[in-house]
């Protein structure tokens, strides 16, 4: 319990000192040329659904490309730094949330580094300062919608950053062992335990709503992007919350999913293009993807090695997979998407961008005729 109150009395000091000197910094970048406004309005509307490191890398590049940016956000996690806020502090994992603020935000490099900022010892260990300064934002305003949208605003963010639902929901799997694991943190331990694998994952409580304003976002979108991401602990769970599948499959816009470069061991193992995209079908509905996003480029053997010693491996689309997709009504772009990045490989958030932009403003176009 002093945990607890140590945390919201140190971040609750500290994020209103901040939080005045970010916003004496906004009040003065608040005026814009008329021209940049306009710009604004014109460029599309992209949803992005995901959750996890790889939406929060592709929003780094994509506010580059629009500034008319919604990003769907998973509230499923229940592991490190987030897991421990939720049960203490009985709010909503803040991780993924924060990451994507992050990613869409004009602060100062150093102030986004104290934002990143993990503690080392102490009550706080393993904490990010990020983590508990929006922690510090709901305790101060009660309610975690709130919070997020004073956050964007403190940080000036590019676009808006939503929860996909508001409710405390549970990831929960059902492996192909026919045993279930609750828990978004312990399904991929599991599964390499059990030495098996995921054959279905769903929500409890299982009728959870969304924000209005998600589905909304997803009825006024150019374009919709799902991923990239875990499949199933990242982007899948936001399909299961209610409505939000349907109002996708309402939407006249073109719907994109960005397959992953590489497996994830304990997830995805031995998963090819085809299979993730089924994977999302199976958990949604036909019709749901029009566009599928693919890496073509053969990783350099150095790094394929590490990856491959962890149990990954390349997620690569070949001209059967082509077919099946074609006969499913779902076009394949394939591109040269790997950035690697201190030995670790990330997807190239600028190419991708360019690939959506260039889509939402063709089909946008199309549809003007």
């Amino acid at each position: 319990m002093s945990t607890i109150f140590f945390i919201v009395g140190v971040t609750g000091w500290v994020s209103l000192l901040i939080s005045f000197y970010l916003y004496r910094r906004i009040v003065n970048e608040r005026i814009k040329p008329r021209y940049l406004r306009s710009k604004e309005s014109v460029e599309p509307k992209v949803v992005v659904i995901g959750g996890g490191t790889g939406q929060s890398i592709f929003l780094r590049g994509l506010k580059y490309h629009t500034k008319n940016i919604t990003a769907i956000v998973t509230v499923a996690d229940d592991g490190g730094g987030s897991g421990v806020l939720r049960e203490d502090l009985g709010m909503l994992p803040p991780g993924d949330i924060r990451n994507c603020l992050l990613a869409l935000a004009n602060i100062e490099p150093t102030m986004d580094e104290v934002m990143k900022y993990r503690f080392t010892e102490g009550g706080l260990k393993g904490q990010s300062f990020g983590n508990l300064f929006l922690a510090a934002m709901n305790g101060l305003y009660g309610n975690f919608e709130v919070a997020v949208y004073k956050m964007s605003q403190i940080f000036a963010i590019t676009g808006k950053v939503l929860p996909v639902t508001l409710e405390d929901i549970n990831l929960v799997a059902k492996l192909k062992d026919k045993s279930i694991v609750k828990g978004e943190s312990n399904i991929p331990k599991e599964v390499k335990s059990k030495n098996t694998s995921i054959e279905k994952v769903f929500l409890e409580p299982s009728n959870a709503k969304p924000l209005d304003e998600v589905i909304n976002s997803i009825e006024n979108a150019d374009i919709i992007v799902i991923g990239p991401g875990s499949l199933y602990t990242s982007i899948i769970p936001n399909l299961l919350v209610d409505g939000v599948v349907d109002a996708i499959k309402a939407s006249k816009a073109p719907k994109v999913y960005i397959s992953n470069i590489m497996t994830q061991p304990g997830e995805t193992d031995e998963y090819n293009v085809l299979q993730h995209v089924n994977a999302i079908i199976k958990h949604s509905s036909k019709n749901i993807i029009d566009y599928v996003i693919s890496n073509n480029e053969i990783l350099p053997e150095y790094i394929y090695e590490r990856y491959q010693k962890d149990g990954a491996s390349q997620v690569l689309l070949d001209k059967g997979q082509k077919n099946t997709l074609k006969g499913m009504g779902v076009k394949s772009i394939e591109e040269n998407l790997i950035e690697i990045k201190n030995n670790y490989i990330r997807h190239d958030a600028d190419c991708i961008s360019s690939i959506i932009v260039d889509l939402a403003l063709s089909h946008k176009n199309d549809t003007m005729k």
